[in-house]
């Protein structure tokens, strides 16, 4: 396939970037369309100059959209991060940012049909702990909108809204069975509400919690803490070992600076998000509300929770069942924006990526 162009969209999804593929225009064998995507998206290469990645984690993503067999779904969603620096593609999470221009490529590619001012999209998402969420787009005239009022923080711009309604699948919220850990001789919560993350104080640390992502990148002290910190509890969640792995995240937490709920600082794992992942805010929601865990607000509901961020802030609603160590997710919902930035074929530079 490497000398023929490949039907591919970029858009921006949330606060991230990628390319959304019909699954019917990849290989199936799972070593083939790996080895392809490193090379349309241009890695291993920290720039990814030969390719469309964007030399970041949050501009190196790929959305492999398929209609679904599931009869409670119109769409499967299998998310691929491409490393930039690296040949790696890894399938071990998803990501609730490209998910909001999911349901817009459905339409576009004509996967599901309009159904009026509004069309509601159900998508499976096939990523390690399948789950179902119903995302509602903007669709007057029988089209697609992308135009919009909606501003989303960490994106410059507006756009039309994508709602994001997560039924829970009532499984426990903390996978370790506790409130709060000890790893790396640090208090942490273990959190899985849609992400694997792992809530951290800041003062636990030794910072403050407001540095920017840069300051944070470049403390090698700091870095090498989280990692320590994420190799002990890949296991304990059941995670296996994490050193290859883009799973768990590393969300630091501390007091709210402009009127939100908490203050995030996030290690994705290695870089430092600009912003949040929408199921990683879902995860820092449930451990905001949950009494008992590193990062629980007296207070707080979950209508909704403001996370604030390095551009922002992300509001979460969250219902959650239960109580202590045995807390479960009922349901979560956000609003996302997502816009189509082009739409073509893509030419994947030849020979193999690795």
């Amino acid at each position: 396939m490497s000398g023929d162009g490949i039907r591919c969209m970029q858009m921006r999804g949330g606060s991230s970037k990628g390319a959304y593929f019909l699954a019917a225009d990849l290989p199936t064998d799972s070593g083939e369309r790996d080895d392809l995507l490193l090379r349309v998206m241009g890695s291993p290469d920290e720039r990814q100059v030969d390719g469309i990645g964007g030399g970041h984690p949050l501009t190196s993503k790929v959305a492999v959209v398929s209609p679904s067999s599931d009869g409670n779904a119109d769409v499967d969603f299998l998310f691929l991060q491409v490393v930039p620096d690296r040949a790696i593609v890894t399938d071990a999470q998803t990501c609730g940012n490209l998910l909001a221009g999911v349901g817009p490529f459905a339409i576009e590619r004509g996967l599901v049909p309009v159904a009026g001012a509004t069309t509601d999209v159900r998508v499976r998402i096939v990523n390690p702990a399948p789950s179902l969420v119903v995302a509602t787009v903007s669709t007057p005239d029988g089209r697609v909108s992308y135009d919009g009022d909606t501003v989303m923080a960490g994106t410059p711009f507006p756009a039309a809204p994508v709602h994001l309604e997560f039924p829970g699948d009532h499984s426990p919220v903390f996978p370790t069975g506790r409130l709060v850990d000890r790893f790396a001789g640090v208090e942490v919560t273990c959190v899985h509400a849609g992400m694997p993350v792992l809530l951290v104080r800041a003062a636990d640390l030794g910072v403050e919690g407001v540095e920017s992502p840069d300051v944070l990148e470049a403390d090698d002290g700091l870095r090498a803490r989280v990692e320590a910190i994420r190799l002990e509890a890949g296991p304990a969640m059941g995670l296996g070992d994490v050193r290859d792995t883009t799973v768990p995240k590393i969300t630091i937490v501390s007091a709210p600076r402009h009127g939100g709920t908490v203050t995030t600082r996030t290690f994705i794992p290695h870089r430092v998000h600009t912003a949040i992942g929408v199921l990683g805010a879902v995860s820092v929601a449930a451990g905001v509300l949950a009494p008992g865990t590193v990062a629980s607000t007296s207070g707080a509901t979950g209508d909704p929770v403001r996370v604030e961020h390095p551009s922002g802030f992300f509001d979460v609603s969250v219902e959650l069942d239960g109580d202590g160590p045995d807390t479960r997710l009922r349901r979560s919902s956000v609003v996302r924006t997502a816009r189509k930035l082009s739409d073509g074929l893509v030419w994947p530079r030849s020979g193999k990526a690795t």
